[in-house]
């Protein structure tokens, strides 16, 4: 019993890490970018990454520790039921309780774990967290401010320069424009030569501060009541502290309230303390006290579950378990976050919220494993499902009612007697026609499974915001239809990898591939259809991108803000106050427009300024105010109404002259100039994407990240190819392992790239990285890589 005991426990435990791996991988990889941009930036140390990447897993591994457990039974039992080995293990005297008691070793540890991870290591990583978090909001800041670009994240500061050197620790600007709009509609104005930039030390009162000494510069100041008051002042150095104001996604990871940092003992006084006064805030405490416990507790209950239902997908095999794992992670979740937004609302009380989805399990395990042992329907079902599934399958998968050594011996004979009747310039053959068969079943296999889970996590997400704002189901239904084209783009690269490596492991594990290979067939001759698919999926994921994905994601982003109850998103940007001028020849003053209102549709500005600099040593020339100006066609300029001009050499003020209508000939800034859009790049085609880069940065707006996203949009598609070129060595390399390390080597090889080409992308996102090198290296690197090995690999 013990041999047995520890076969099913292997079974058992290697299907769960590898599942554990997966759900982690996924959740985790929405933070690791912003994390990576980080260490690319200099502006944290490599022990603060290490810190945020620890701090992050805990809460992740909250929710992946009990959907590992019930992947690792569904599908470890599963596989033994498809072998027949539960069939000879019942048949030996084994019981249903027997299952359930060797099982139980991998949910107790999993209990463990999760109530570790959960009621220790979670509460302390939220709090780690947010304490590292405020600690790097000057840091960051300091490194975000790229060269002429607005950055307006200062509280009460709009900050330009037009040169930045980044440094450990502190930043070097030159040519700075400070504006301070502590009063919007007198600002005071600030010009340096340079700025050396200090941020403050964390752990001091002085923390969310940076300060900046300014170097050869001067300081204008004005009155909105008295326009003949001016007054300038100069300095040779001067330091300014700039207080910090952190952005609305200033928190690291998924983080979403204070609450998750609290330890167990402080929510049950926090629970207890306020319960009499008001019962809807101590409600808040107490659902989350009950998750703590739920969430580890969960491992038993689908356990409970998971057992009779593996066990019974007696033909169904993996296939079987694996919908079904995908099912009642579904189902599951969806009950526990009904519950919630249950509890949070007041129609359930914080116990039976929170627990509600574990009672249903328990009571529906409890009936499944009465029927295990003296049958029923339920079961019966599930048997039935996993048969036709398996039905399924195979038709899918062979193409016909023979088994994999059956075509072995028979199919691939013929089509290698085929092979050498016909010329080997012909394509495809019939040989090809079976590899590019096994090959796209694979692939669209893969592909509707990861775009499954993707979906469902996605589901989860928006439970809350779904029951908070009563959103009609069939706009959830919609919006979710509506992800899939984004979906289908973001995974196909990684469904190319694992389909790559389950077509040649399979190959391989039959002895195809070693007939094919023995009958003077080149492995490059083999792999040659693969290749030609791959790079048909390649080609059709750029028309996909250019055509239909960006009109897909404005849908899905409209239909996500009525989801959330935001406004509908609007591409406009009414709220930019400051945009830099056209500088089309060389020598002419270098201008910033800063006006309080701007209406595009009658082409007219509100209290609007103009600075021109000096474009060699930045100094203030030239300053023109107006209390409101407009667009005339007929003399194709603007008309200024209402305001005041003044000239400045040096400290002193050269000229100064009112004026009740004015035009300024050289301003030629056109109203079309001043109506900018603000648009993800994920919602416009590489053409689009290319233009409204060159129409941004003439008006001095952050492009950097625009440019990176432009690059991929033709480097991301090629990135299928590159991992089936690198995936055909590994499946070659596994020889009959089986899918598991398939599997498992697809996730490794994921991580790896995901990893290397966010880094790459972070490095072009704060522009040490030239765009083009930024999106192109990862491809470069792993399609050298992959090249290399499979050049190594024995034909």
């Amino acid at each position: 019993m013990r041999i047995i005991t520890r076969y099913i426990l292997r079974e058992v435990t290697s299907h769960a890490l590898l599942g554990g791996a997966l759900f982690t991988f996924i959740i985790f990889m929405r933070d690791l970018g912003r994390i990576l941009e980080f260490v690319v930036r200099d502006s944290a140390t490599a022990g603060d990454v290490a810190r945020i990447i620890a701090f992050t897993l805990p809460p992740a591994l909250t929710v992946t520790i009990p959907m590992a457990v019930l992947v690792g039974i569904l599908l470890g039992l599963s596989r033994l039921a498809a072998d027949s080995e539960i069939t000879a293990m019942r048949a030996s005297g084994m019981g249903a309780i027997d299952f359930v008691r060797i099982v139980s070793i991998v949910s107790a540890v999993a209990l463990v774990l999760g109530l570790f991870n959960s009621l220790y290591l979670a509460p302390r990583a939220a709090s780690g967290l947010i304490a590292l978090g405020e600690s790097l909001k000057s840091s960051q800041a300091s490194f975000e401010v790229q060269p002429r670009v607005f950055y307006e994240e200062f509280k009460d500061r709009v900050l330009y320069v037009q040169d930045a050197t980044p440094a450990a620790g502190a930043a070097l600007w030159h040519h700075v424009f400070l504006a301070d709009l502590t009063e919007p509609t007198d600002p005071h104005i600030t010009t340096a030569d340079q700025a050396v930039v200090v941020n403050g030390t964390p752990n001091t009162p002085d923390a969310q501060t940076i300060r900046l000494h300014l170097l050869n510069g001067g300081q204008h100041d004005t009155s909105s009541t008295d326009p003949n008051q001016y007054n300038i002042s100069t300095f040779t150095s001067t330091d300014v502290p700039i207080e910090t104001e952190a952005p609305e996604d200033a928190h690291l990871g998924r983080i979403n309230t204070p609450i998750q940092a609290l330890s167990l003992a402080e929510l049950w006084r926090n629970a207890n303390a306020i319960k009499a006064s008001s019962g809807r805030e101590s409600s808040v405490y107490r659902i989350e006290f009950n998750k703590r416990f739920s969430y580890p507790f969960a491992c038993l209950v689908l356990m409970l579950v998971g057992v009779p239902l593996g066990i019974s997908s007696k033909r169904g095999g993996k296939s079987t378990g694996f919908v079904l794992t995908i099912l009642l992670v579904f189902i599951y979740y969806f009950l526990s976050s009904v519950g919630v937004a249950f509890a949070q609302s007041g129609k359930l009380s914080p116990f039976l919220g929170v627990w509600g989805a574990n009672l249903l399990f328990a009571a529906a395990g409890a009936i499944l494993l009465y029927q295990m042992s003296r049958g029923g329907i339920a079961l019966s079902l599930v048997s039935t499902i996993g048969i036709w599934l398996s039905k399924l399958v195979t038709r899918l998968t062979s193409n016909g009612h023979e088994s994999a050594n059956v075509r072995s011996r028979h199919d691939i004979a013929t089509l290698l007697r085929r092979f050498r009747s016909i010329s080997r310039i012909q394509f495809p053959l019939l040989l090809d026609d079976y590899v590019m068969r096994e090959y796209a079943t694979n692939f669209a296999i893969v592909l509707s499974s990861f775009s499954t889970l993707f979906l469902i996590f996605t589901f989860f997400e928006l439970i809350g915001p779904i029951f908070k704002n009563r959103t009609p189901l069939i706009t959830v239904g919609e919006y979710l239809v509506s992800l899939i084209p984004y979906i289908l783009y973001n995974v196909t690269p990684l469904c190319a990898l694992v389909a790559v490596l389950v077509t040649f492991g399979s190959l391989s594990r039959t002895s195809e591939l070693t007939a094919m290979k023995s009958s003077g067939i080149s492995l490059y001759r083999i792999i040659t259809p693969v290749l030609i698919v791959t790079i048909l999926i390649s080609a059709g994921l750029f028309i996909f991108d250019e055509l239909y994905l960006p009109a897909a994601n404005r849908r899905q982003e409209a239909l996500l803000s009525i989801i959330k109850d935001k406004p509908t998103q609007t591409f406009s940007r009414p709220d930019r106050q400051w945009i830099s001028g056209q500088t089309n020849n060389a020598g002419e003053p270098y201008r910033i427009f800063y006006y309080q209102y701007f209406n595009a549709e009658k082409d007219t500005f509100a209290n609007l300024t103009v600075f021109e600099f000096d474009p060699a040593t930045f100094t203030l020339q030239r300053r023109i105010f107006a209390a409101s100006a407009q667009w005339d066609p007929h003399v194709n300029n603007w008309i200024f109404d209402n305001g005041w001009q003044r000239t400045f050499s040096g400290e002193t003020i050269s000229s100064y002259q009112p004026f009740t209508v004015s035009t300024f000939p050289e301003i030629r800034e056109q109203p079309s100039y001043f109506k900018k859009e603000y648009i993800p790049s994920q919602e416009m085609s590489y053409t689009e994407l290319s233009r409204y880069i060159s129409d941004l940065k003439q008006s001095g707006f952050d492009t950097k990240r625009l440019s990176v996203q432009l690059n991929k949009k033709i480097a991301y598609p090629l990135i299928t190819l590159v991992m089936a070129i690198l995936a055909i060595p590994f499946a070659l390399s596994m020889g009959k392992k089986g899918s598991l390390t398939g599997i498992a080597t697809a996730i490794g090889l994921a991580i790896t790239y995901w990893v290397v080409a966010l880094i790459f992308e972070s490095l072009g996102n704060v522009n040490t990285l030239p765009a083009l090198l930024a999106a192109w290296t990862p491809d470069l690197l792993f399609g050298i890589t992959g090249a290399y090995l499979l050049l190594r690999t024995p034909t």
